[in-house]
Parts: structure tokens; sequence; C-alpha cells
């Protein structure tokens, strides 16, 4: 993994014995489709599919907010009582990362991404991001961190790499310590059945989940509590979430969550999949415009109770291991 030094991540990176060393250009080259900036090795690779600019950064700062009211501001869930190493898996624009790194100054925080595009200029100097691939095997110690955190990494990971993601997350904690995994299920459901195949935002979440089944797994945050008590994980707890996409929920603090939602919506749907459907099956541009018009019109509509579920798991990693 490369880690590098918060002067210039453009162009040069910090290994862990804060020797400087030039980055592979792989990681730094992009690619502009339909106006939109992607990390070239990201996108030609089959890593992830996802843009890398502003917009994009934008997005996952609202999505950020919107999470901590929907967590009660709480960055982490687990009732862990110290932090001395942290792990932030998919960082993006490091958000998360950074708040727990200015929340504990004592504590190391290190973020782990393919991408560094949208990665701030200033860092906290407990935050020490480093550039990998989660789909390779980790090669951080065993019996490591405190808290390791996977968000919505669901989009970068490989359809056959999640039972050994999952493993690895575990052998990297120390006894004792806990994961948190936030992904979405991009599949759109409405809270009195409104949407049905026929409906946008189903056509919607149809044509992503097949353009993008031959490399990742969509349906991977329904499997994640099975797979945490597979790694050997204890006090195991799931939860899916409705995460209303406008302000129809009746409980003001769920409207007001559907009202920020509503603001990224458009943005969200076409972050996932505008690279999926006109790069790998060949959408027209145009017709992917419609689709994605169609269906912010669908979630903005209160009368059908849009929402994508939402999956939040955590797990413990044993005093004594059984594995």
């Amino acid at each position: 993994m490369f880690a590098f030094s918060p002067a210039d991540h453009s162009s040069r990176h910090r290994d862990s014995r804060e020797s400087t060393t030039d980055v592979d250009p792989r990681y730094l080259h992009t690619i502009t489709v339909h106006g939109r900036e992607y990390q070239r090795h990201a996108v030609e690779n089959a890593i992830q599919f996802l843009p890398v600019d502003e917009d994009e950064s934008g997005r996952l700062e609202a999505q950020h907010r919107i999470f901590d009211i929907l967590f009660d501001e709480r960055p982490v869930f687990p009732p862990v009582t110290t932090l001395r190493r942290v792990l932030d898996l998919g960082y993006g624009s490091a958000a998360w990362g950074f708040e727990i790194a200015n929340e504990h100054p004592d504590c190391e925080v290190t973020g782990v991404d393919i991408s560094l595009h949208m990665l701030p200029e200033d860092l906290p100097d407990n935050f020490e991001p480093q550039i990998d691939d989660l789909n390779e095997r980790f090669t951080f110690p065993r019996d490591h961190f405190d808290l390791i955190q996977s968000r919505l990494v669901g989009a970068g990971i490989n359809k056959n790499r999640w039972p050994s993601y999952i493993q690895d997350i575990f052998k990297s904690l120390k006894p004792g310590g806990w994961c948190q995994m936030v992904e979405y299920y991009h599949m759109a459901q409405s809270d009195n059945g409104s949407i049905t195949d026929t409906s946008a935002l189903r056509q919607w979440s149809i044509a992503y989940m097949r353009a993008i089944d031959r490399f990742k797994d969509p349906r991977a945050p329904m499997q994640i509590q099975s797979m945490f008590n597979a790694a050997g994980m204890s006090n195991v707890e799931s939860r899916m979430i409705p995460v209303p996409l406008c302000s129809w929920p009746n409980d003001p603090r769920e409207k007001r969550i559907g009202e920020m939602q509503g603001h990224i919506v458009e943005a969200t749907l076409r972050s996932l999949s505008l690279y999926p459907l006109t790069q790998k099956v060949h959408m027209r541009i145009d017709d992917f415009n419609s689709l994605v018009d169609r269906a912010k019109a669908e979630a903005a509509d209160p009368r059908l109770k849009a929402y994508f579920p939402l999956y939040v798991c955590i797990g413990q990693k044993p005093l004594v291991a059984s594995r």
C-alpha cells in the first residue's frame, strides 16, 4: 500500500517509514466520460466505476451529513472504549476519517482508497491515507486495529472478494476490536408498494445492477450479517434502514433526512450508473439521461414513498479468537 504526504498529493507520496517515493502514475491518470472525471486505472480494471471529480466529492460530503443525522451524530456505533488505531476502508472524500482523527488526536487513523483525487489538501496530522485496491489481500499486521469502518465500498468490491474481504477485516482487528459496515442496496423500494418493475426508479435499479453484475455483487449488503458470522465475529448486530428519497415521512427527523437525500438523488443516480450503463452495456447517453430524469421525478414524488435500503452491521472480534 502506498501512503502519501498531504503537502502535494498530486504527485508524491510518503510511505510508513517517512521516506518519499514517487506514486505509480497509474493511480494519477484520469479520463473524462460524458463530462465526468474517472480514475483510468480503476475503470479500465473494473475496480470501481465512480467519478473522482469535485461533483462527486460534494455528493459524498452531502451523504456524510445525511449519515450524521441518520446515526444521531455518532460516527462510531459499537461500544468501543478506546481508539488507538482506526482503519477507514474506502475513505473517498475522507469526511469520516477526518472526523475521527480530529475527535481523537491521540488515535492513528489509516485510510485506504484506490483514488486520492477527492482527498482534501489539509490533512490532520494523525490521518494517514494509503492508495490500494481493496480487492487485494490486506497486508496490515494481525490484531492491529481497535475499529475498522467499511462504508459504501460495495461498488468497488469484486463479487468473489466479499468473504475474504471480511476475513481480512477480522484478521486485522485486535481481539475485542470492532468492525462497522454500511452499504446501500440500490434496489428502489416503496413504503406503500407503489414502485413496481414498470417504474423508472425500479428500471434504473435493474439496469444498474445488470450493468455491474459481471464485476460486482449488488446484493452483497443483504448478506453482510451472515458473512460477519462466517468470519468468526461475535456480538453481530444488523439493521436495515429505509432511507427516504424525498421528504415523504411524517417523522420530523426522517422527513429532514428525506429532504436532504432529495437534493442528491439525481447526483447519486448519475454517479453510480453513468459509466456502467454508457460504457459497459452501451446505453445511449440520451436514453441514460431520460431514464435518470424519470427516476428522479419519481423519487421526488411523496406519494410513492420511495427509499433505498441501507444495511448497517457491527461485529466484534472475540477476545479469544476461534480461528
